[in-house]
């Protein structure tokens, strides 16, 4: 998990591949006087440091504690030139800025055919790549020069130029209102959550058309229209309005299969396209097309021509194993779901310092739910506890669910030693939520009496607790929350008497009927 307060140097040593190192090294001593550097000495410690440890630094007398701060600083500043140049890390962006950055060097030199012949080149490959922010970059260079290098068709080049710079400002003003309003709306989703009510709901909506009417998508290019499908993505996400979740979704992978070029310099809204796609076809439980689009997915990504790093290689993890446990929940398969975890945290510790908390307490809930599933409650209730004993800051229905799951655990096994002591401070925890609604109290009151009614009295409470879990299925606000832990499901597992495993293989059987 990543953590703040770790040492930026150190982690980015860390994270270095062994290729890295040996460029590094190689970067480093290119001219032959770099060979006892004190940042080289400093880099060589710090690799073979399991935990960063300053004062081991200061003892071998590679640097004073005065020093320390700019040699680090140094050292951080030459490992990002040397990852700069190694070709693992080339894309179309970075070589776009390199010609740039060529051009400017002609032209200060006074070279200004060489550097207008590098301009126009790289304009080209900019507006084919939809990168329109460096093609404005190029296009002010190129009034610059052409305003100072006089030639017999600057006419026809100044008009060229206006309506090139022109056109960009518009595209450029459509992406910045897309964009800003997909911002919003996914910090509003991170902050406050699915909308609960009315209120929240004609806010939003508000707050999106305000924006969006102000745009004509028949006018738009890749990037716009890339912006424009991610904001209606989080509204619909917002408004747990899944039909229009999972068009917009398809639209946004859609629009990279039909710009397969792009995907090579956008992967990460590739990869984040496919991951709403394959989380919303989970929701609909369509087991068929997640199966299918999941494949394709892995076949993509997966490829020979796709791009490799370390930040895609954490975000390929996420898509691949949430989906991946997803499939294995949507089927009813927790044996073989469980089987999974080994390989999973294994992975997870390799990329600890990539991944963000919160995501990996996702995996954990989903690993307690697993574990429940196959009727392992003991280890359930272990993984469950990594998430409330969690110092990370986790959304509260996150952790609400967590809890829940927990209770159902202590039911299931008969593990009640400390089962109301727990329901106290569930009780406490749903007090203290910034938006505790009916779903959150109406749950703890049935788990509250669960434990001192006779059996008889216990079916009859779970008979109770499902009408009014069936009332909260209708209810689009509360429709996220029985999805999170399927409590529902549990509920009339324990009716009828059979596996929940049962319950699970009959909405699979009518989903695929459907």
């Amino acid at each position: 998990m990543a953590e703040l307060h770790k040492d930026f140097l150190f982690v980015l040593v860390k994270s270095l591949t062994t290729s890295e190192k040996r460029q590094f090294r190689l970067y480093v001593n290119r001219l032959g006087i770099n060979a006892d550097a004190k940042f080289l000495l400093l880099f060589s410690e710090i690799e073979k440091m399991k935990e960063y440890d300053e004062s081991c630094i200061i003892e071998k007398k590679i640097s004073t504690k005065q020093q320390l701060s700019n040699l680090k600083a140094h050292l951080y500043k030459q490992i990002l030139v040397s990852l700069r140049l190694n070709p693992s890390h080339q894309n179309s962006r970075i070589q776009l800025r390199e010609q740039l950055d060529f051009a400017n060097i002609l032209y200060q030199k006074g070279l200004y055919k060489q550097a207008l012949k590098i301009l126009d080149k790289t304009k080209q490959s900019a507006l084919q790549l939809d990168e329109k922010t460096i093609a404005s970059e190029i296009i002010d260079l190129e009034k610059v020069i052409e305003s100072q290098f006089i030639t017999r068709s600057i006419a026809g080049r100044a008009d060229e130029l206006i309506r090139q710079s022109t056109e960009i400002s518009k595209q450029n003003h459509y992406a910045t209102e897309l964009s800003n309003l997909s911002l919003k709306l996914y910090s509003e989703m991170l902050t406050h959550g699915y909308v609960k009510n009315d209120e929240d709901r004609q806010e939003i909506m508000n707050l999106f058309n305000a924006q969006i009417r102000k745009i004509n998508f028949d006018r738009l290019n890749f990037t716009e229209k890339l912006w424009y499908f991610k904001a209606h993505v989080w509204k619909n996400q917002l408004f747990q309005d899944y039909k229009y979740t999972l068009k917009y979704a398809f639209q946004w992978v859609d629009l990279f299969h039909k710009n397969p070029e792009m995907i090579l310099s956008h992967p990460v809204w590739y990869i984040k396209g496919n991951t709403y796609l394959l989380k919303i076809l989970f929701l609909y439980g369509n087991i068929d097309i997640l199966e299918s689009s999941f494949r394709e997915f892995n076949e993509r990504v997966h490829s020979s021509g796709f791009v490799q790093n370390e930040n895609l290689q954490s975000l390929i993890f996420l898509t691949h194993y949430n989906t991946l446990m997803n499939i294995y929940f949507v089927k009813g398969e927790f044996f073989s779901g469980s089987k999974l975890i080994p390989e999973i945290e294994l992975k997870m510790e390799k990329l600890k310092d990539k991944i963000d908390e919160h995501h990996f307490m996702i995996l954990y809930l989903k690993m307690a739910a697993m574990f429940f599933g196959s009727k392992k409650f003991k280890d359930s209730i272990r993984y469950s506890s990594k998430i409330i004993g969690s110092k990370a800051n986790v959304q509260e229905d996150l952790l609400f669910h967590t809890r829940i799951l927990i209770l159902m655990a202590k039911y299931e096994s008969g593990n009640d030693e400390d089962y109301d002591e727990f329901i106290k401070s569930t009780s406490a925890f749903v007090r203290k939520m910034k938006k505790p609604d009916e779903f959150h109290s109406e749950s703890i009151t049935f788990f509250k009496s669960l434990n001192a009614l006779t059996p008889d009295q216990q079916t009859d409470s779970f008979r109770k607790f499902d009408a009014r879990l069936e009332k909260f299925a209708d209810n689009e606000y509360y429709r996220r929350s029985l999805l999170y832990i399927d409590i529902h499901g549990w509920v009339k597992s324990r009716i009828r008497n059979v596996d929940v495993i049962e319950i699970i293989k009959e909405k699979v059987k009518y989903k695929r009927r459907k």
